[in-house]
């Protein structure tokens, strides 16, 4: 049992090392690993054995990650706080600021985990129990080893049983490193589990918090749980998600009424799957300059296809609202190339893929996309889809003119069209006005002849019959002359009132309200005198002539 112990010991320990000053680094031991420049772009695997939970973690690290960040992020991991965190397994020479490539590790490395108040309510010094801490160790360093070479076999085929984590750690406080962790710890390894059978064929996987859990029923719940667990995973520090359905965001971004208040829509795609989600999310998408081009060229939005129901449902969603074309280029995405963004642009009147930038790039040394790649891809869309708008805003630009012209010549007949309306409805009140005025004129003359006629047969009525010449009787003769020229030739009386002479001017038509009756010597109104007075008094015999004159 203590030559396997001292194996397992062996192969923890066993780094190759370049030693050098620099001490101004504060290496313990002032050692300093030689790193080549491809070991820098390098990725490490680090299979974590958490006690007593007995979870295996499989945790992927860029290689100039610092110790205390992944410290930190297996806290993120476990709950398990920095200053309580007790390693076995790391090399004895590092410091909290080494960097995976400066460590010396292999590319995937093995490492137990528990909480130091655990260990500290157990005693330090316990004789009784060395040869089982001994056996236990073995049991447990051989399960790890086990463990990962089967991760490693795996890691291919099936990349979810990776906890991906961010890796940012430039504001996290420093927590210097245990330096005693070295192969001499893990003969203490047996106070996490006094049981020799720690581990399980399957070993237990901490399961990360889905962006988007399990058959959401519905997009934009989806959409609001997405940014909700995107921030707790990864920070504050991220770019502004829209949220609501695939709908609202594609009507947010392209179907604007005008060409010029037009976005890109970015669709994020996400997948816990991949290996290169953490790094994509917690540095790529971190990044300011990345941040302010989405929130000025784009309409961001984010989805998680870890679940299938989830990616059906947005496969059904980007059918609909964008085409089938759309929703195939999603579906033959592979899990190795997610985290993608989509860019969705309008081209006229159809919504279309406009770009697709994979978080995997060959054309890089590391195979993955970094800021600058990604920024120059944001960059070229943003000012491919400009280009693109300049050509529709010209159009539209002329179509508005053509428009405008139409408008103002529609306007200037609608005016012209109101003016003749205005004209005839003038015209037609006019005549109204007229119909109505002679209307009432004749009527009123029409009454005022009535009238007359009345007045007049009253008149005729007392008018005596004309006296005979040889009666006897005094006679006058009194002509009257009308305004016309006509002649009116009556005998009288010369005892008759002047009353019934004016009678009978009445009578022929001639009312004194209306006339005048002027004698022509002396020259008088005859209106005007007493009606009871003969003619005889007024001296108009034997003959008289009278004059009407209208008032």
């Amino acid at each position: 049992m203590s030559e396997n112990r001292d194996e397992i010991l062996a192969d923890f320990q066993e780094v190759n090392l370049k030693l050098t000053d620099l001490t101004s680094d504060g290496f313990v031991g002032d050692v300093d690993v030689d790193v080549h420049p491809a070991t820098s772009q390098q990725t490490y695997v680090l299979h974590i054995n958490v006690q007593p939970s007995n979870q295996l973690l499989h945790l992927n690290f860029p290689a100039q990650q610092d110790i205390l960040s992944i410290k930190n992020h297996v806290y993120t991991v476990t709950d398990i706080p920095v200053r309580h965190q007790v390693w076995s397994g790391w090399p004895s020479n590092i410091s909290n600021h080494t960097t995976l490539a400066e460590s010396g590790v292999g590319q995937e490395h093995n490492l137990l985990l528990k909480r130091a108040d655990e260990s500290m309510n157990k005693p330090s010094n316990n004789n009784n129990n060395n040869n089982n801490n001994n056996n236990n160790n073995s049991h447990l360093l051989n399960a790890l080893s086990s463990a990962g070479t089967s991760a490693n076999n795996s890691h291919s085929s099936s990349s979810s049983s990776r906890h991906m984590m961010n890796f940012g750690a430039d504001s996290l406080q420093a927590i210097p490193i245990d330096s005693e962790s070295s192969g001499e710890e893990f003969e203490d390894a047996s106070d996490f589990n006094n049981d020799d059978d720690i581990f399980t064929e399957t070993p237990i996987i901490n399961q990360q918090k889905r962006l988007i859990p399990d058959n959401v029923d519905d997009e934009t719940i989806g959409s609001i749980q997405f940014v909700e667990n995107f921030a707790e995973r990864y920070g504050p520090q991220h770019p502004m998600f829209f949220q609501g359905s695939l709908e609202d965001a594609l009507k947010e971004a392209c179907h604007r009424p005008s060409a010029r208040d037009r976005k890109l829509l970015a669709i994020y795609l996400h997948h816990d799957g991949s290996v290169l989600t953490n790094v994509f999310c917690g540095q790529l998408l971190a990044c300011e300059s990345i941040i302010q081009i989405l929130l000025e060229h784009f309409v961001l939005y984010g989805w998680d296809l870890s679940f299938e129901s989830n990616k059906n449902m947005f496969l059904s969603s980007i059918s609909a609202c964008v085409g089938m074309t759309a929703s195939i280029t999603v579906r033959n995405i592979p899990t190795d190339r997610l985290p993608a963004i989509l860019v969705i642009s309008k081209n006229r009147s159809q919504c279309e893929v406009f770009q697709v930038i994979y978080g995997r790039c060959e054309q890089t040394q590391s195979g993955n996309v970094g800021v600058d790649d990604l920024l120059s891809k944001l960059m070229e869309a943003s000012d491919m889809y400009s280009e693109q708008l300049k050509i529709e805003l010209r159009e539209e630009n002329e179509r508005f003119a053509r428009e405008q012209v139409k408008l103002e010549q529609d306007a200037a007949y609608r005016e012209s069209l109101e003016a003749d309306r205005a004209k005839q409805e003038a015209k037609r009140q006019k005549e109204m006005m007229i119909q109505t005025e002679r209307r009432r004129l004749e009527s009123e003359r029409a009454e005022n002849e009535a009238k007359r006629e009345l007045i007049r047969a009253k008149a005729r009525s007392t008018v005596p019959d004309e006296p005979q010449q040889g009666s006897g009787e005094s006679i006058t003769k009194i002509r009257v002359r009308t305004p016309a020229g006509d002649m009116l030739e009556r005998k009288f009386t010369v005892d008759t009132p002047l009353e019934l002479l004016l009678n009978y001017i009445t009578a022929e038509g001639y009312l004194i309200d209306e006339f005048k009756v002027i004698s022509s010597w002396p020259r008088r109104d005859l209106t005007t005198l007493n009606h009871e007075s003969t003619l005889k008094e007024l001296k108009l015999y034997p003959q008289e002539t009278l004059i009407l004159e209208e008032r």
